[in-house]
């Protein structure tokens, strides 16, 4: 990979370092708002703990405004992502076993997304929003057993893993008794930055975590996909099994990379999400209150700016296809562009006030969902489905939860966290 014949210089602002994704949110912020402010396209070193080093990477460009962030998510044939859309690189066997059609460029791109997104219309959400929402009261069923006479819990394990688990295996149609440990090996695969997460695995390699994620990922997804050429299903699963691209069927490993993909994003975001967005109602009190007195009529503004202010997937990147130019920045052909979602949600050329969690935020054009163009979530209609139906069970049935202080993921990849303990304290 080349870059500009006069190299940028490394910008002071350290993006590259996992000590830096240590950090929390609010020091984050701070770095993020002086690049905005001063530097909107930067230079910097290559990530640390990428699975695959490179001597040869230089770098890449960090895109940290709004603006500029909806610019490269819509210039598809600028900025492809066929060379990869994760912040750091990986082995070529684990990225083609993961990424599916996010790392996929037009035609092949638009003609699998198309045949996917059949799952995730406005009809087939409406479909099974019925389903979510039962399943959102049984989970604040057992939420409310669990915590009965003062004892206490973990509320990313007994809610926000939950619903996003089951909604998203239930379309698929994953076996009950399979969900529990494919959610697992889903929140491995971005966990292998973290050494807290390998360590209690009793694991030390990040690429023999991530092949053991995939492996417990596949195998059961093979398994899905023989049944139901022998017995199709209504669900996605059958869906995929008996697609044609092209005129030819997709191939296993296509198939089970989307099976990947899918229980990463579908889990881990919304999931975080809720973990997030409970933990800033009890930060905000007049927030929650206002929410309250007319919970039908607000929940989808408060959707909303759950999603911004959670910020659930912090960076992709993209890889320029020819020379460019961004804010009189001279962008080569094969660059790497990286898009932080977390800035762009916090710009205030877009939003006023943007640190305030204002559930009454209106407009709000937030990236949470990514920055538009054809990579733009297809399951946003989805996890705001999600969200609405749990925060309703918890906001009406669960008055009196309360959360601690979370302990979060060490990533540059999304916005994870790992644990918050939670009561029914009042």
């Amino acid at each position: 990979m080349t870059t500009t014949a006069d190299e940028p210089d490394i910008d002071p602002l350290d993006l590259s370092s996992l000590d830096f994704w240590g950090r929390p949110m609010t020091e984050r912020d701070a770095t993020f708002a002086e690049l905005r402010r001063e530097r909107p396209i930067s230079w910097h070193r290559p990530p640390e703990g990428m699975l695959m080093p490179s001597a040869d990477d230089p770098g890449f460009w960090a895109v940290v405004r709004h603006e500029d962030i909806g610019y490269v998510s819509k210039n598809a044939k600028l900025f492809c992502s066929g060379q990869g859309v994760q912040f750091q690189d990986a082995p070529p066997e684990i990225l083609e076993a993961t990424q599916s059609f996010l790392a996929m460029d037009a035609p092949r791109h638009t003609k699998l997304r198309k045949i996917v997104s059949a799952a995730f219309t406005p009809k087939q959400v409406a479909r099974v929003e019925d389903r979510i929402a039962q399943r959102a009261r049984t989970i604040v069923d057992q939420l409310l057993d669990r915590l009965s006479d003062g004892a206490d819990g973990d509320f990313v394990q007994l809610v926000a893993k939950q619903l996003p688990r089951g909604t998203i295996y239930d379309l698929m149609g994953a076996p009950e008794e399979h969900q529990d440990s494919l959610a697992e090996a889903a929140d491995l695969l971005v966990a292998t930055n973290d050494p807290d997460v390998l360590e209690n695995l009793g694991l030390e390699d990040p690429i023999a975590a991530a092949g053991q994620a995939l492996m417990n990922l596949l195998g059961p997804a093979m398994e899905l996909v023989e049944a139901r050429r022998k017995d199709p299903r209504d669900d996605l699963m059958t869906n995929l099994v008996s697609a044609e691209v092209d005129g030819e069927s997709l191939t296993d490993q296509e198939i089970g990379a989307f099976f990947v993909l899918l229980s990463v994003a579908g889990n881990d975001t919304t999931r975080n999400t809720i973990a997030h967005s409970v933990l800033r109602l009890q930060e905000n009190p007049d927030q929650r209150a206002w929410l309250l007195e007319d919970l039908d009529g607000r929940m989808h503004p408060a959707v909303e700016e759950f999603v911004r202010h959670a910020s659930p997937v912090l960076t992709f990147r993209r890889t320029a296809v020819e020379d460019t130019e961004l804010r009189g920045h001279r962008i080569a052909a094969g660059d790497k562009v990286v898009m932080f979602y977390e800035s762009g949600n916090r710009d205030d050329e877009v939003f006023t006030d943007p640190q305030r969690f204002d559930l009454s935020r209106d407009p709000n054009p937030h990236v949470g969902f990514g920055g538009g163009g054809p990579h733009f979530c297809m399951g946003n209609m989805l996890a705001r489905t999600q969200l609405r139906q749990i925060f309703a069970q918890l906001l009406t049935r669960a008055p009196g939860l309360t959360v601690g202080r979370p302990e979060m993921l060490r990533s540059n990849f999304v916005h994870a966290v790992k644990t918050m303990p939670c009561s029914l304290g009042g």
